[in-house]
């Protein structure tokens, strides 16, 4: 009976829908993160009847036909890349990006890698760096005897220097956008990496035409409404609880033949 092959593809559908939706749930703290979102496409059908072929000899064509669909899979899982609530830390080297574009950031092995998470440390030599103590282009130093730190909106870093009136630059924070940001592989620790999909990055400085500014002293939340996801949450479970009786329904027509017979 194609209906328990049929239901059967539901159910793996529905699962993946709530593997995802727990995932986004699960991330509702996560700096930066950009929610995603199942997509699913029907699978192919069988044609019992194709439409459009000839019913006689005159010549009559079938008008509708006889398609079978044979169930539906996982098509995609799309990453939503809208801009999250901000949230004020007071840190002075904590900062979000207001529109689009990336923190560029260079792992160990000299790969770039990009982020939204703008959490910025300083290592034991005073370089700016990521939590996991990578450092964001181009490197920045503070001086050990700086006693504030300051980045604008467009990611020039200045600090101010004791016994010193005026402020010192110590640089400007690159950053990089893309042509498709769902095209960008997550990587994990708040990292993306390029992809063909996602196209060359695009490097320039916050404010530019294209880019996103700076705002110091504050992070960028998750992008995920638990509203959303609890509903769609509760539409995926009955949508598995529904194929779900949809096999027992096909097992007890099976059932009945079997007594039958």
């Amino acid at each position: 009976m194609r209906s328990l092959d049929i239901a059967a593809t539901g159910m793996r559908a529905q699962q993946t829908n709530v593997d995802v939706i727990s995932h986004n749930l699960a991330n509702i703290t996560t700096t930066g993160y950009k929610r995603q979102r199942a997509e699913f496409q029907d699978l192919i059908y069988q044609n019992l009847e194709r439409v459009g072929t000839n019913s006689s000899d005159t010549g009559t064509i079938v008008p509708v036909g006889v398609q079978i669909g044979l169930g539906v899979k996982t098509g995609a899982v799309t990453r939503d890349h809208v801009q999250g609530t901000m949230k004020q830390t007071e840190n002075a080297l904590d900062v979000a990006i207001q529109g689009r574009g990336y923190l560029i950031v260079e792992t160990p092995n000299g790969e770039d890698t990009y982020t939204r998470d703008g959490t910025l440390k300083l290592s034991p030599d005073g370089e700016i760096v990521t939590k996991e103590g990578y450092t964001v282009r181009p490197s920045i130093t503070v001086p050990d005897d700086a006693i504030s730190v300051s980045i604008n909106a467009s990611g020039e870093v200045e600090v101010t220097i004791d016994g010193q009136v005026d402020p010192v630059n110590l640089g400007q924070l690159e950053m990089a956008t893309f042509i498709n940001d769902a095209g960008l592989e997550a990587l994990g620790n708040n990292y993306y990496k390029e992809t063909p999909a996602s196209g060359n990055p695009i490097e320039g400085l916050p404010g530019e035409e294209g880019f996103g500014t700076l705002l110091q002293g504050y992070i960028e939340n998750a992008n995920v409404d638990p509203v959303n996801e609890i509903t769609s949450l509760i539409v995926a479970q009955r949508s598995y609880e529904m194929n779900s009786k949809v096999i027992t329904a096909s097992d007890e027509m099976l059932q009945a033949l079997n007594q039958s017979a």
